[in-house]
């Protein structure tokens, strides 16, 4: 666990830099129908046959809602100084609308989270929704396809959470990676609430207009509760708010290839400016989106388009991976939202996009990671805080030392905190300001189940504890920091 790689980037990021991990609710806490707590979509979702690769559920997770406590002290041994965790919406109001009761045993539970943060130094960031939508406003009005009725709802749910939280939270995000909410769940059936095209796999959708639909419920109903913060709780509170979105870096596939250069253009304008232009740059989406959709892009008011340009504070980034785009000379597919590309593995010469995990999507490619943060700072003129990433890694199947060494990640946060993040802070000017590594314990991967292993620290799932065994990428991160934070 040597640090000769990054030893230039001693003391290159700010006193005040964010470093922990990042988890939500439907993964980790387990406890899904316990204490007055509603069913959300990936309660039915899991308990669908043929949904979860694994066949399991959440119904247990790794039980953080029972051993949070000693996740902490656990978390406080890595040395971190932040925590960014979700709530879940059904805890607190089990069925989810504007008129329906609050769960004050919920509420409870996420007060002592906080409080047993606090206590050991820890700054929590809260992520009001991270996919979890109340079954009950799926069932009443179809949830996100209805915007004039789940917005209020939204926006009741969060200024609850500014009440009950927001004397001791100072950093807040309204959703996560909205786009991948949207994507799987809407144009390919694969996530909650499983709707699509394809009747193969979903009974219901259309792949061709619900995607932007809930896109744009998403981004209008983070807009309101932003207002809603502002105007009520932000001067007394004196918290921060934003929205976390995903984004992989795009590479030409041919880099000589004007064709390929502007699909890899457009493939970031796609997935990325999709949710970020109408929030940071221009209050509408991205031209290529239009030209592409044309009227199933919906269009904003010119006082929606006021409402939602500048309502983040930040900009919340996840980010995992690098592919490569080859232009299509061919007409668009109906149910495409990716731009009218080809996503390929590998280059025009045979280069792949990067060193293979355990995980089908997913390839180590760090300088992709640098490009995509100047990408984002130019396009968007917004200090960034990285809010997720991290990998899994072949053969984790026991906590053997072995795998309890876990050298691949740590050559993935060398590769990624390290002569990505911090070069492009020292070297390119980029503002970072935060780093969450996915995540703190091995979880249920939604529809991967309990196959795909992120976590920090390996969870024995066949124990009814969920024992707990650190891995020693979480030592390394600790140290990684300590060597790029200035001290105060």
């Amino acid at each position: 666990m040597d640090l000769n790689s990054v030893q230039d980037l001693k003391d290159v990021l700010r006193p005040d830099f964010f470093h922990g991990y990042a988890t939500a609710a439907t993964q980790i806490e387990g406890a899904w129908n316990k204490d007055g707590k509603g069913p959300s979509i990936w309660d039915t979702f899991g308990h669908t046959p043929g949904k979860i690769a694994d066949g399991s559920t959440a119904d247990d997770a790794v039980r953080a809602y029972d051993f949070y406590r000693s996740d902490i002290a656990l978390m406080k041994t890595y040395g971190v100084n932040a925590y960014r965790f979700s709530l879940s919406w059904t805890r607190i109001i089990p069925l989810g609308g504007r008129n329906d009761p609050v769960n004050e045993t919920g509420i409870k539970f996420y007060s002592d989270l906080i409080d047993e943060l606090l206590r050991n130094n820890i700054t929590p960031f809260i992520t009001l929704f991270h996919w979890d939508t109340p079954q009950a406003l799926e069932d009443r009005y179809g949830g996100m396809l209805n915007q004039e009725e789940y917005t209020p709802d939204f926006v009741r749910y969060a200024r609850v959470c500014f009440e009950r939280f927001g004397d001791r939270v100072k950093h807040w995000i309204t959703y996560n990676e909205p786009g991948i909410y949207t994507t799987l769940g809407y144009a390919e059936g694969v996530h909650a609430p499983g709707r699509s095209s394809f009747r193969e796999r979903s009974e219901e959708g259309d792949s061709s207009t619900e995607p932007f639909v809930v896109a744009h419920t998403q981004i209008l109903s983070h807009a309101y509760a932003v207002r809603a913060y502002r105007e009520e709780f932000q001067e007394r509170q004196r918290g921060t708010i934003g929205i976390t979105l995903h984004g992989n870096w795009s590479e030409p596939w041919d880099e000589e290839d004007e064709r390929d250069r502007e699909a890899a253009q457009r493939a970031l304008e796609f997935e990325i400016g999709w949710f970020a232009d109408p929030i940071y740059k221009s209050g509408d989406y991205p031209a290529s989106m239009r030209k592409q959709l044309g009227e199933r892009l919906p269009r904003f008011t010119e006082e929606e388009k006021k409402l939602v340009l500048g309502s983040s504070e930040f900009y919340g980034m996840n980010h995992y991976t690098t592919f490569f785009m080859k232009h299509r000379d061919a007409e668009p597919d109906i149910n495409d939202n990716k731009g009218n590309v080809e996503v390929r593995d590998e280059n025009k010469h045979g280069v792949p996009r990067g060193e293979e995990t355990d995980t089908q999507w997913l390839r180590a490619a760090p300088g992709g990671f640098r490009k995509l943060l100047n990408w984002i700072y130019q396009r968007y003129q917004m200090p960034i805080y990285v809010t997720e990433n991290g990998t899994t890694a072949k053969g984790e199947t026991a906590p053997t030392a072995e795998v309890l060494n876990d050298e691949f990640r740590i050559r993935f946060f060398e590769g990624y905190v390290g002569n990505a993040l911090a070069r492009a802070v020292k070297e390119d000017g980029v503002d970072v300001r935060s780093y969450f590594a996915w995540t703190l314990t091995d979880n249920w991967e939604w529809a991967a189940g309990y196959a795909d292993r992120f976590g920090c620290t390996f969870i024995d799932y066949e124990s009814e504890e969920k024992t707990r065994y650190p891995k020693q990428s979480a030592y390394y991160l600790d140290k990684l920091f300590k060597h790029l934070i200035k001290d105060e």
